[in-house]
């Protein structure tokens, strides 16, 4: 029987997937840029484009500091958050729900990769790979520095602009109108009824 793999093993395993993970990253946010409309929203993913160039280059130093050769290693499931995330985009939705949408797909990744790095931390520190983990850790906190700025991006005017289109708030001269028409009414139908019990 050959010997169990160790979390040592399981911690490259990680460090290869989040590798590819930031590999495919670098291919979905311009295109995600792209199709927002909110200036605000275009500037976060291209900001976070550039921040997960340096992601790249922090993972390799960490394989460096490890003595691994530099590999990634298919990541299914940033595949398939960004897959899910191409389906949104080619919705006919519109542009105020199409950024809410794809603010959502962003977190989506966000979390996947908060989780993914902080368990690479956790395991970095107990095996005592300090420079690997220091690494790891301003990693970390970047991706969750990217999803504070999407929830406020999102609590900032996105997502109500999206509700506004979904749910128009009516004009106010149009509700007076429309109280006034139903009042009559009911004085109307009341009168009616009143003069019917005569």
């Amino acid at each position: 029987m050959a010997d169990a793999k160790t979390l040592h093993e399981a911690f490259i395993d990680e460090l290869r997937d989040a590798y590819d993970a930031e590999k495919q990253l670098l291919k979905a946010l311009p295109k995600m840029a792209k199709k927002a409309s909110s200036e605000d929203l275009t500037a976060a993913f291209e900001a976070h484009l550039e921040e997960t160039r340096g992601h790249v280059d922090k993972l390799e130093q960490v394989f460096g500091t490890l003595g691994e050769k530099v590999r990634g290693k298919h990541c299914d499931g940033i595949a398939g958050i960004i897959e899910e995330g191409k389906s949104v985009m080619e919705e006919d939705f519109d542009a105020e729900t199409m950024d809410a949408c794809l603010i959502a797909g962003g977190q989506r990744a966000e979390h996947y990769e908060i989780a993914a790095y902080g368990t690479l931390v956790a395991w970095a520190k107990v095996m005592g790979h300090t420079e690997a983990a220091d690494l790891l850790e301003e990693i970390l906190e970047e991706e969750k520095a990217a999803d504070e700025k999407l929830t406020t991006l999102a609590e900032s005017g996105i997502n109500q602009a999206a509700a506004d289109e979904a749910h128009p708030a009516e004009d106010e001269g149009d509700e007076d109108e429309r109280t006034a028409k139903a009042t009559s009414k009911k004085k109307a139908a009341s009168r009616a009824t009143a003069g019917s019990r005569r």
